[in-house]
């Protein structure tokens, strides 16, 4: 059984930075890409950024300059280094890991429980 688990969000001011992790564990046996998506409310899951194993990044327009995703692959895990927060950018937020469980497998997607970010004065 396979379970990621995030680091707790929070309430964040304007400007502001915080930082997620997610942890995957269970039976894997390989990690492609890793990533954070976010829904806020009444809109539909966004990719906020993506990173391959090999440590390719893919961002979000909205938070290029802004955001960092990173991974440790050995612990595999996933960060999500969040600065000059934004109002717009309250959401939850979900990790995303390609993922096998045997070596004769494919990759499935596999999704963290989510963490509300609220940045808010």
């Amino acid at each position: 059984q396979v379970q990621l688990v995030e680091s707790r969000g929070g309430l964040v001011q304007p400007g502001g930075s915080l930082r997620l992790s997610c942890a995957a564990s269970g039976s894997i046996r390989s990690i492609n890409a890793m990533g954070w998506y976010r829904q806020a409310p009444g809109k539909e899951r966004e990719l906020v950024a993506a990173i391959t194993s090999g440590g390719t990044t893919n961002y979000a327009d909205s938070v290029k300059g802004r955001f960092t995703i990173s991974r440790d692959n050995t612990r595999k895990m996933v960060y999500l280094q969040m600065t000059s927060l934004k109002p717009e950018d309250t959401a939850v937020y979900y990790c995303n890991a390609a993922l096998k469980t045997t070596s004769w497998g494919t990759f499935d997607d596999y999704w963290g429980q989510g963490t509300q970010v609220t940045v808010s004065s």
